[in-house]
């Protein structure tokens, strides 16, 4: 985790926690459904980036005898306990909300929503930004979508999402009270409700699945790992780099293998040199490979 994202996690959460308060006041003064909804999204979001944080702590552990290899994917498992939270808490409550109100439909003076609204847009607006900017690092001419599947920092993507989600969560909470009131319809509150509880439920789903993949275990990405193959091979007594297998154990922390062939009639110091060396080159290259192991073989 970075220090931009440290500061986005930071920033959502008092945004997001003052947000949620004023919410849950105008809910109650107005009675709106998605008003409710919108301050259920901003507690979730509050605990979210406090879970983050836990995450980023609890994966700075160093190894013990039970793990050798660190705690670097408890970042993942409480990323992937946000996803959960938002789905369930932030999308379940929404849609229950928003069906309940379906039922008892009514319609009161809106002027505390558009009031609470306003300020949350102008909150969660700066939040973006500032998740934005963590993320932009990570972007490096890529797309969105490209750069968040080949991330292995899920809170600069998971606060980007969340935030994402809060303004159009929103916008169509505002046209829900906004169009209730224009056409006298008290019906299109609590579809908005039901609308953010979706938006929330997809927004989770997404996270979820990019989460589930570092959690069981992501490789580095293709360029990286062909420039990796390329450092070994480049030493005068390799003749083949076999296999090459990487993993994520964090978003600074690689396992990295190699199956080296190395060049005919060389003397076993000759290989231990050689290893040396390739070890030596990998890691100025790469400082994230914090486990390194190559099998050698060498002709008879």
């Amino acid at each position: 985790m970075t220090g931009e994202s440290r500061v986005a996690i930071f920033a959502a959460i008092v945004a997001n926690l003052a947000i949620a308060v004023t919410k849950f006041t105008a809910a109650f003064f107005s009675g709106s459904s998605a008003m409710l909804s919108e301050g259920i999204h901003s507690l979730v979001d509050t605990g979210n980036g406090a879970l983050l944080l836990l995450g980023f702590r609890r994966s700075q552990r160093p190894a013990d005898p039970q793990h050798p290899f660190g705690h670097g994917k408890e970042l993942y498992f409480w990323s992937l306990i946000v996803a959960i939270l938002i789905f369930a808490l932030g999308g379940g409550m929404s849609v229950y909300e928003g069906v309940t109100h379906l039922r008892h439909p009514k319609l009161s003076d809106p002027t505390w929503n558009y009031v609470v609204l306003g300020i949350a847009f102008v909150f969660e607006s700066i939040s973006s930004v500032l998740a934005f900017k963590a993320f932009r690092k990570e972007m490096r001419g890529q797309g969105i979508f490209k750069t968040i599947q080949a991330s292995k920092d899920p809170t600069s993507f998971t606060v980007l999402f969340e935030d994402t989600a809060a303004l159009l969560g929103l916008i169509v909470a505002f046209l829900g009270i906004w169009l209730g009131h224009l056409l006298n319809n008290p019906y299109l509150d609590g579809v908005a409700s039901i609308v953010i509880g979706l938006i929330l439920a997809s927004v989770a789903a997404l996270l979820a699945y990019e989460t589930k993949g570092l959690l069981i275990g992501e490789s580095v990405d293709p360029e990286t790992l062909a420039e990796i193959r390329s450092i070994a091979a480049a030493d005068e007594t390799v003749e083949e780099v076999r296999k090459s297998l990487t993993m994520h154990f964090g978003p600074q922390e690689v396992l990295l293998t190699l199956d080296i062939q190395f060049k005919q009639d060389l003397t076993a110091q000759q290989i231990t040199d050689a290893i040396n060396r390739v070890e030596a080159n990998l890691r100025a290259r790469y400082p994230q490979i914090r486990h390194l192991y190559i099998e050698a073989k060498s002709f008879p």
